[in-house]
């Protein structure tokens, strides 16, 4: 679906721009009709009563503004709250809210569904359905405004469904209108792209001027071990991609999951540490929740514990995050849709995959306010 939702804000301008003047329609109507996209963003445009009805009917008519349908909504008894979204052509995703005090994050799919087949991650048993479009990943932020009991998130972070590098040119696009002042306004700071380590889409996102923040799913300290953890590794080796984050300007965060008696062993966690302080990384370790290869076992919560105070005495920071949304399948490892075979239908599943975002539980100075 080719949509205004699409393009950036100076490429909407002009297109809009352009359009108005065809109509012989007064340029002070942009400054009405561009807010109207992301900033006070409209339903529909019949909705933009301040503007004549005529034009409303042909802007719904020709600049049809595409919407992603809530279809359930669950709340946690901790206050996480998971969004099954309906796409126009019945595929769906989620999007899980998490609050915290002042904070509310929101964790954002960029694919239905996942190619990579990590073993910790139900995500990928589903497979890859399809790539996101642009307004389909902002859209899960600009959905939150259209309800209604309206929320904006605090933070985004791409820690949903799919590999959000894998979907490079969308997620390039949703970037710039999640944080540009005339679309979302979302500081660059409080936008965590999570990547397993795509090399070339890694560049591009280096090189933009933004700074927008890196976490990594590393999960494992070699190569070797990683492999039996993340078949991506296959292809982009972890020398490789540790090299590539050094184009980053701002401190990169490692994801690990422990998983007891894989990578929670004492020689894991020498090599961590060792990695980590020459990444000057900031170590988020996450529990291991149902989702993911059955086989697994989640490393106790003292393994846990241990683990960070014994990364923290060799110099590295390093949090342990807690548990949010666990009975909802909210939690870490838990957000995956079931494509039933009749009529097409999908649902949430009891588990299913989603890495829990960096911003949680951090202490003030893990991230900016």
């Amino acid at each position: 679906m080719s949509t205004i939702l699409d393009l950036p804000p100076e490429r909407a301008s002009a297109a809009l721009a352009g359009w108005l003047a065809g109509h012989g329609e007064p340029p002070y109507r942009l400054t009405q009709l561009l807010p109207r996209l992301w900033q006070r963003p409209a339903g529909r445009w019949a909705e933009a009563t301040e503007l004549p009805r005529a034009l409303r009917d042909l802007l719904d008519a020709e600049w049809p503004l595409p919407r992603l349908v809530s279809e359930t909504r669950q709340r946690s008894a901790d206050g996480t709250e998971k969004i099954l979204w309906r796409l126009p052509d019945g595929d769906a995703i989620e999007s899980v809210l998490i609050p915290e005090g002042a904070r509310r994050t929101l964790c954002i799919s960029s694919q239905a569904g996942c190619p990579l087949k990590c073993a910790f991650c139900a995500t990928g048993t589903m497979g890859l359905h399809r790539n996101l479009e642009p307004w389909e990943i902002a859209g899960q932020v600009r959905e939150l405004l259209l309800a209604e009991s309206p929320t904006k998130p605090t933070n985004v972070v791409f820690m949903g469904m799919g590999e959000p590098l894998l979907n490079w040119p969308a997620v390039d696009t949703a970037l710039t209108l999640l944080n540009h002042p005339e679309a979302l306004g979302i500081g660059a700071r409080h936008i965590t792209v999570s990547t397993v380590g795509i090399l070339p889409a890694l560049s591009a996102l280096a090189r933009r001027p933004e700074q927008f923040r890196l976490a990594l799913s590393l999960h494992a300290p070699s190569s070797a071990l990683r492999l039996t953890l993340m078949p991506i590794e296959k292809r982009y080796r972890l020398p490789q991609v540790l090299e590539a984050i050094k184009a980053f300007k701002r401190r990169v965060t490692f994801e690990y999951v422990l998983i007891e008696g894989i990578n929670d062993r004492d020689e894991d966690l020498v090599a961590l540490a060792r990695i980590a302080r020459e990444a000057g990384a900031l170590v988020n370790l996450l529990p291991l929740h149902p989702g993911g290869a059955a086989a697994l076992v989640p490393a106790p919560p003292r393994r846990l514990a241990g683990f960070a105070a014994a990364l923290r005495r060799r110099g590295v920071e390093a949090v342990a995050r807690r548990s949010r949304g666990l009975d909802i399948a909210a939690a870490c490892g838990q957000l995956r849709i079931e494509r039933r075979e009749t009529g097409g239908e999908v649902s949430s599943e009891p588990h299913g995959d989603v890495h829990q975002p960096a911003g949680v539980g951090m202490r003030p100075h893990d991230a900016d306010a």
